[in-house]
């Protein structure tokens, strides 16, 4: 009789009235992610959205519904995307409402295509659950992909989420949209579901297991806003502060490391700055964040500065962020006199060879990750072998003061949890921070804060099952299914 009711009362709305409510339910839905961290709210949201795909009739209805849904879940949940558009307000600030748009409507698409897939077979959930994790395995990959704000990382406080040591984020959708269906069927079944979704929420236990003889990590913050990272007034003052948390002591970690491009030089023209380090380092191993030029191409690097002084190894950024460190395209641009967008002229950063290890000695094998690319499972586990520990360096200033440098971290936990691996994280402005290989922040310093924490490394867990399958088990599954679906629809529809 309720259900009626509800069928009868969403009948009753006008197609206005029902993207508006739907923009409200994505919106809710996007609650879950950081900072908010309100699980319960995404479990909702995307519930009651679930009722409302039952209802549509139409294949079109239903991707309308994907778009509504989506749009308000990714302007609430990328609302920090305005904040690069801030820093220069004068020249850039009447381009930040364009982004929001623009981005949370492209991430709805996937939505849409999800939803109108689904319906074009039928009205059964379990359809939409099959869809609707395929087109976000495809968000992560498509166009470099950019799987920001996925659902499944809202369980990362929660028992439930430790699942993706077993099947990744991407498999932990899978599971929580099938959870969330089971809720929304009137049977005896909704317990599990119910069962499932509690399991999202229950804390995860504390206890953290480190060895007496752990190395002792250092994670410099300097502190320094994007408005006057680059301004020569401040610069020296940025710098000095990386110095003093390099120098202090008196007792001596095993490693230090800096945040992404935190030395104002580029590599090899910075005699000066890189003796600085080194004198303060007094014989302990540096991991810093700086620029490299070779010929007319930039790279963002993690350079390693060995007991010596002398450079040690070089890891250059391989996953770009398009149209903030690259534009596509834009060697073949060069091919046809267009030059100032092509990375091999200097317009943006080059790409690495891709992702690899590096030795620091008395400490171990880490995989570096600089900024962006701790946002993909992909680049992670694609190393043949297994490290010692992530370390991500960063410079999370540019995304603002609220939600983006949490939602940041928020993934560099996930991926902790996927690999069994403690994270180093130094980020220039904040959140910097040491993870364990259950996603849970041992310790860390502050946003907008400058200083410098020192913590023993935590002990790495056996390697997962996902850090030896990633996602071409359930890609296989989700590409078959998905491709069935299509079939069907394009049947049906003909």
């Amino acid at each position: 009789m309720a259900e009626s009711r509800v069928a009868r009362w969403w009948a009753e709305r006008t197609p206005r009235h029902r993207f508006a409510l739907l923009l409200g339910l994505g919106g809710i839905a996007a609650l879950g992610q950081a900072p908010f961290a309100l699980p319960v709210f995404t479990f909702v949201g995307l519930a009651l959205a679930m009722l409302c795909f039952a209802r549509t009739t139409r294949v079109w209805q239903a991707f309308w519904t994907g778009i509504a849904l989506g749009t308000g879940y990714f302007a609430v949940a990328l609302h920090w995307i305005v904040e690069p558009f801030l820093v220069d307000l004068a020249r850039h600030g009447w381009m930040a409402p364009f982004a929001l748009v623009l981005m949370a409507v492209g991430m709805s698409l996937f939505w849409g295509w999800a939803f109108a897939l689904a319906r074009g077979v039928g009205r059964s959930l379990w359809l939409l659950v099959v869809a609707w994790t395929g087109m976000e395995l495809l968000r992560a990959y498509l166009f470099t992909g950019f799987p920001w704000a996925m659902p499944s990382y809202v369980l990362v406080d929660g028992m439930l989420g430790q699942g993706a040591a077993l099947v990744g984020s991407h498999g932990m959708n899978l599971v929580m949209f099938a959870a969330l269906a089971l809720g929304m069927q009137v049977r005896a079944v909704s317990v599990i579901g119910a069962a499932v979704l509690i399991a999202g929420l229950w804390p995860v236990p504390q206890g953290t297991l480190i060895a007496e003889d752990a190395p002792v990590v250092r994670v410099i913050q300097p502190n320094a806003p994007q408005r006057e990272k680059w301004d020569p007034a401040h610069m020296q003052r940025f710098f000095d502060r990386a110095i003093l948390g390099t120098v202090a002591g008196p007792e001596r970690p095993d490693v230090i490391v800096w945040p992404e491009t935190s030395v104002p030089a580029p590599l090899g023209r910075a005699p000066n700055s890189m003796a600085a380090i080194a004198s303060a380092a007094q014989g302990v191993p540096v991991v810093l964040g700086m620029n490299r030029i070779d010929g007319q191409r930039f790279f963002n690097a993690a350079v390693l500065m060995g007991r010596d002084g002398a450079v040690a190894d070089v890891y250059d950024k391989h996953h770009l962020v398009p149209f903030g460190e690259y534009v596509p395209f834009g060697d073949l641009m060069a091919r046809f006199g267009i030059h100032g967008m092509a990375a091999r002229d200097g317009g943006g950063f080059s790409a690495g060879s891709g992702p690899r290890l590096i030795e620091i000695e008395g400490v171990g094998k880490a995989l570096p990750l600089i900024c962006y690319e701790v946002v993909f499972p992909q680049d992670v586990f694609a190393v043949e072998e297994r490290p010692d520990l992530l370390l991500q360096i960063t410079n999370d200033a540019w995304f603002g003061n609220f939600s983006g440098p949490f939602q940041h971290l928020q993934q560099a936990r996930v991926r902790a949890i996927e690999m069994g691996l403690p994270l180093v994280r130094a980020a220039n402005t904040g959140v910097s921070a040491v993870i364990d290989p259950r996603g849970r922040v041992l310790d860390f310093l502050p946003l907008n804060t400058h200083g410098h924490l020192d913590i023993a490394l935590p002990t790495a867990s056996a390697a997962t099952l996902y850090s030896w399958t990633g996602d071409m088990p359930l890609m296989v599954i989700l590409i078959l299914l998905n491709a069935g679906l299509l079939g069907i629809a394009i049947r049906n529809r003909h």
